[in-house]
């Protein structure tokens, strides 16, 4: 697995629960290349305007992302796991769109 791969991982949700979850590795993170992982849901209702990003059918890397409708990337949903913990991958995104969303968190984070 490596940056820009979609992954299946237990990931944390509001309520407390765990689910398992499809997630984007945005970067492996030193010392032990634990996954800083950018999770992906079907809710589009939470999309964060100017901030997440939509993955649609329409869209050059959607089939190679191994989803099967159009998710919401959301920045907002940001969890480090440790490499073990991820069950698989599916598929990946463009490295034109894994730039934009490393970009998009760079800049948040700068403000």
């Amino acid at each position: 697995m490596k940056e820009g791969d979609l992954v299946i991982v237990p990931m944390p949700q509001a309520n407390g629960m765990i689910k398992d979850r499809p997630a984007i590795i945005l970067r492996e993170m030193p010392p032990f290349r634990d996954a800083l992982l950018r999770g992906v849901s079907t809710q589009l209702r939470h999309i964060t305007k100017d901030f997440d990003e939509l993955i649609s059918p329409g869209d050059a890397d959607f089939l190679s992302s191994g989803l099967k409708e159009e998710s919401l990337i959301r920045l907002g949903f940001l969890v480090v796991v440790p490499r073990s913990k991820i069950a698989g991958s599916i598929g990946s995104i463009s490295s034109e769109r894994h730039k934009r969303l490393l970009q998009r968190l760079s800049d948040y984070l700068m403000q």
